[in-house]
């Protein structure tokens, strides 16, 4: 493949079932800093992010590692895993501030790529 992707960092998304019980454990148990954003609880560490969200917390849909696309081809990559025989668990979907995509590696552990919705969804080869 001629087309190489980049990437800028992980983050580690949650489900949980209380924000406020969250930012308290993590802010006062582990001493992390979490900012409220729109929905969401973000904690920032070198190179990745902690993101948590309400909702349902089950074993296998969180936590989930989400691999950032630096200069975005969601899309493209998309093309290549399907290509590769990977399974894609979600295809391309909208998501808050971007897009992004679903897939498990052999061993049927659940990983996501995003990108920013201002980037590019192709890239050319």
């Amino acid at each position: 493949m001629s087309t190489k992707f980049k990437f800028d960092g992980i983050a580690i998304i949650f489900l949980v079932k209380d924000l406020e019980r969250t930012r308290k454990f993590y802010q006062e148990a582990l001493g992390f800093t979490l900012a409220q954003e729109e929905g969401f609880l973000l904690g920032k560490l070198p190179g990745s992010e902690l993101v948590f969200f309400e909702g349902d917390p089950k074993p296998g849909n969180s936590p989930q590692v989400v691999f950032g696309l630096e200069q975005g081809g969601i899309d493209t990559l998309a093309e290549h895993l399907v290509k590769q025989g990977v399974q894609v668990l979600t295809p391309v979907t909208e998501a808050p501030g971007g897009w992004s995509l679903e897939f498990s590696d052999p061993d049927a552990h659940k990983l996501a790529f995003f990108q920013f919705g201002k980037l590019p969804r192709k890239l050319e080869a």
